[in-house]
């Protein structure tokens, strides 16, 4: 085997290891890339059994201070996992799609060997997507942030009661909404939870965002399109036994209470996403959303 091209020398996995499949391409992939020369870098918290192979443990936290690329096994969710532990140090990342629908990991188990040697060999295309920051200001407390490259969720939390909530963008006064919540979504996100709020798909290369009310009251309240150097803030109106609660890209940023102000505005820091060469984002979404399928399809018509 020759060596491999200097930049992705040292090399991270990351995935759930309590599903089967992940952990076996991993112990697939952490042999073919010693096979190639590289090394092979886990949180301590991965316990697969790696057997003899030589593989390295640091912080999950700041593994991405130590490598050259972090490989995502699993779907769209470690993916994004995988792009909050790249963002703050620049490395990119390459998606092994082990989970179910998988619009960003779009490397197949079938042909993982071939793909990962071409991405070694140079081979690939880099795809940079933008990031959101979300700031939950309370009075009197440091404001709590987090970074989400999908979406920032405000939604209903421990109650059956809808939310009252007002929308601010760019300090100017947009709506007041009844229902169960908001998402405001990158273009990377469009094709996530907004989606199935009614929200259009928007180009991963599109500087914009889609603010996607959930179970709206009103049926006129209706998806909007912003650029995304907006700055989005979210108020809630008070109304009895109503609890809210902010999601960053599944992960709980706290509870939002009348007087608190959510904050949104672009993160500095961005991600860059590896793809094989032959990447072809419309292929993805005829693929994943199952386009031209079913009595749609022309006769002889070819599929992907």
């Amino acid at each position: 085997m020759s060596a491999t091209p200097k930049q992705f020398q040292a090399i991270a996995l990351v995935g759930n290891q309590h599903d089967l499949r992940v952990s076996e391409t991993m112990l697939l992939l952490a042999t073919h890339l010693h096979q190639r020369r590289c090394r092979v870098l886990l949180a301590p918290d991965i316990q697969v059994d790696f057997g003899a192979l030589p593989v390295e443990r640091h912080e999950g936290p700041t593994l991405g201070s130590v490598v050259d690329l972090i490989v995502a096994v699993g779907g769209d969710g470690t993916m994004l996992h995988a792009a909050r532990l790249a963002a703050p140090f620049g490395v990119p990342v390459l998606g092994v799609n082990r989970g179910r629908l998988g619009f960003l990991a779009d490397i197949t188990p079938d042909d993982i060997r071939a793909r990962i040697d071409d991405i070694l060999g140079g081979q690939y295309v880099q795809d940079r997507r933008s990031m959101l920051q979300a700031q939950l200001i309370r009075p009197d407390q440091q404001p709590r942030t987090c970074q989400s490259l999908n979406d920032v969720v405000l939604q209903k939390w421990q109650s059956g009661r809808m939310l009252d909530f007002e929308t601010w963008i760019d300090g100017r006064y947009v709506n007041s909404h009844g229902g169960d919540g908001l998402v405001i979504a990158t273009a990377t996100g469009s094709t996530a939870y907004a989606l199935s709020c009614g929200g259009p798909i928007l180009s991963p290369d599109l500087e914009a965002l889609v603010l996607a009310p959930i179970c709206p009251h009103t049926l006129s309240d209706r998806p909007i399109v912003v650029r995304s150097s907006a700055t989005i803030e979210i108020r809630l109106i008070e109304r009895p036994d109503a609890n809210a609660q902010v999601i960053c890209d599944g992960v709980s940023l706290g509870e939002l209470s009348v007087g608190d102000r959510l904050v949104v505005t672009p993160a500095n820091a961005s991600v860059t996403l590896l793809h094989p060469h032959d990447h072809d984002y419309y292929r993805t979404l005829r693929s994943k959303l199952r386009w031209g399928r079913g009595d749609r399809m022309m006769p002889g018509q070819p599929t992907d």
